[in-house]
């Protein structure tokens, strides 16, 4: 008789066990879809914040531009599609003439190593997709709200110019022995 209810005793255990499982089951999908939905708010904050960013800058840029580089046409969003391959560049600066320039504007929150990788591969891009333009000099910029002293020094070493914001107001801010890169000149492999 003992041993029926030893048998009866583990039955309960491993239904107890069983049913504590289902609850921590349940609770795990509780958990994945509040951390989803917790994320989807993160990420809507962080875009909201870049559109932000991006507004901010996109009237300072175009005076920045027109002044300082002698651009004639300024364009914000732009996009270029060659076949599969589409090209997407904050701020794009061009002129004619004399100046005979383009000059690229990636605006960015928070200034990263791999925002000024990124730069430096759409640059080559629009090398490769406009060869049309391929007689201007061709700089690139990333504005920035903040970004630490290294990166912003790392980003000039790779001939870019750095805008960072000032009173509201996006500036070129540059080392004194800064030297902007001509990207036109490197070989398209």
């Amino acid at each position: 008789m003992e041993s029926n209810t030893g048998f009866e005793d583990i039955r309960a255990i491993l239904k107890e066990v069983a049913e504590k499982q289902r609850e921590i089951t349940e609770q795990q999908r509780e958990n994945d879809k509040e951390i989803s939905r917790v994320a989807k708010i993160v990420g809507d904050i962080g875009n909201k914040f870049g559109t932000f960013t991006e507004g901010m800058a996109f009237p300072s840029m175009d005076k920045v531009l027109r002044k300082q580089f002698g651009v004639t046409t300024v364009t914000t969003n732009y996009t270029t599609q060659a076949g599969a391959d589409t090209l997407e560049i904050d701020v794009l600066g061009l002129a004619n003439r004399d100046a005979n320039i383009a000059v690229i504007v990636e605006v960015k929150s928070h200034l990263r190593k791999r925002d000024i990788d990124q730069t430096l591969k759409t640059i080559d891009r629009f090398r490769r997709l406009h060869p049309e333009h391929a007689s201007k000099k061709l700089y690139g910029v990333i504005a920035c709200v903040s970004g630490s002293k290294e990166q912003r020094e790392e980003a000039q070493r790779a001939g870019l110019f750095v805008a960072s914001i000032h009173d509201e107001v996006f500036e070129l801010k540059t080392l004194a022995n800064f030297v902007p890169k001509d990207f036109s000149a490197e070989v398209v492999a």
